[in-house]
């Protein structure tokens, strides 16, 4: 039996985080003094944090 290329595999998972208020966790990117800053931001709480698992 061949092996398959890492390179083709077709299933792919995004990992999702959660706050402890049970609200989803998502990223955004915002463009301050002319820097990028990604933040992470609970839709249910609206808590903000640099990145997803700070909120643990």
């Amino acid at each position: 039996m061949a092996a398959v290329s890492k390179n083709s595999r077709t299933s792919s998972t995004t990992q999702r985080f959660f706050c402890t208020c049970g609200g989803e966790i998502k990223m955004k990117t915002l463009l301050e003094n002319g820097k990028i800053r990604n933040l992470a931001e609970c839709e249910k709480c609206k808590r903000t944090e640099r990145r997803p698992s700070d909120f643990i």
